[in-house]
């Protein structure tokens, strides 16, 4: 089969003839890969960012946002059955540990990555396991969803945890409407009653998440106008920010955009957060850490799709054209989400 596959760091993948995955296990599933989401962290993942934290072996293949239709599983499944449509949960969860106990599982302490530590769906087979596997309903096409695996799960996570503090009159500010950011608007329109303002510095995006329920939007310049609109928009400041990018400069607006006691939530990544501890204790403000949702988080996730709640919008590669999308993104030139399509 055809895999995207990663064979050194600061190098572009190369697309490989591999092996087909084989069911071996008991709770096995093996997937026929019909979509797979393109993120930013396999931007991140090529340039070894990750390395420290997953020592993956070289090469394997890339590919951690999937969905696709079950094409044989293990003697001890039964939540899915050959034909169904599915998505994966990001991390196949061993379900023993405490953290699946609580259902925790995305702090599984023995999970694995596909598409980060070990074979991604960057291909035309995937083999995960039955707690991986979420059940679609079989209108959902794996090309529409797939990047809801962790683009869509991590952004829904954030505004889950957020909602608490968005009652009717709060003020939340999501910086950016791009990949992530417009998942994360859906989702703050869907579970608050918050007044939504998005900071971009892209019309378009803008545009887009006007569309999707943003109250306000505001046009990235320099950070001072920024700051000064953004306060403008939200009488003093937001009660929550949700960072969907994490790095290029957003990393060091986004607390300056809170009133007192409110919380930035970092979800996007790759630069550096930078208080002064004395403005945290006197402003008693929060940084709120996020990870990938919990299985729980991408059920609810997929009702919401399901009912149109909740929409992708997205551009769409064949799979041999993965690294004209890798370059789209890096270039800034997509808007939503990229997704490849292996060729059935």
């Amino acid at each position: 089969m055809k895999a995207v596959r990663l064979h050194e760091y600061q190098q572009m993948p190369t697309l490989d003839e591999v092996p087909e995955p084989e069911v071996r296990g008991p709770w096995d599933v093996l997937v026929e890969v019909g979509a797979a989401g393109l993120c930013r962290t396999d931007l991140h993942i090529v340039e070894g960012q990750w390395e420290p934290i997953q020592h993956p072996r070289l090469p394997y293949t890339l590919g951690h946002e999937n969905a696709g239709w079950v094409r044989a599983v293990g003697s001890a499944v039964s939540n899915v059955a050959v034909g169904d449509t599915v998505i994966m949960h990001p991390l196949v969860t061993c379900g023993l540990c405490h953290a699946c106990r609580i259902g925790q599982d995305s702090h599984c302490e023995n999970a694995t990555f596909p598409g980060l530590n070990v074979d991604g769906g960057m291909a035309q087979y995937m083999l995960t396991n039955a707690r991986a596997v979420v059940k679609l309903d079989p209108a959902l096409q794996p090309r529409d969803v797939a990047a809801l695996a962790d683009a869509g799960l991590t952004a829904y996570h954030a505004v889950r945890k957020a909602a608490p503090r968005l009652r009717p009159g709060t003020h939340v500010v999501s910086i950016g409407a791009g990949g992530l950011g417009h998942i994360g608007i859906q989702s703050l329109a869907a579970l608050t009653t918050a007044h939504i303002t998005v900071v971009d510095r892209s019309e378009e995006a803008l545009a887009l998440a006007r569309s999707l329920g943003a109250h306000e939007t505001v046009l990235a310049r320099d950070d001072a106008q920024v700051a000064d609109a953004v306060r403008e928009v939200t009488d003093g400041g937001a009660h929550v920010v949700l960072d969907f990018v994490g790095e290029h400069g957003t990393e060091l607006l986004g607390p300056q955009l809170l009133r007192n006691r409110g919380d930035y939530f970092v979800i996007g990544y790759g630069g550096t957060v930078r208080l002064n501890t004395i403005d945290i204790i006197s402003r008693e403000i929060n940084v709120v850490g996020n990870l990938v949702g919990t299985y729980d988080d991408l059920v609810e996730l997929m009702t919401l799709t399901a009912e149109g709640r909740i929409t992708l919008h997205t551009q769409t590669y064949e799979l041999d054209a993965f690294a004209d999308a890798m370059h789209d993104l890096d270039q800034g030139r997509l808007v939503g989400r990229g997704i490849l399509v292996p060729s059935r």
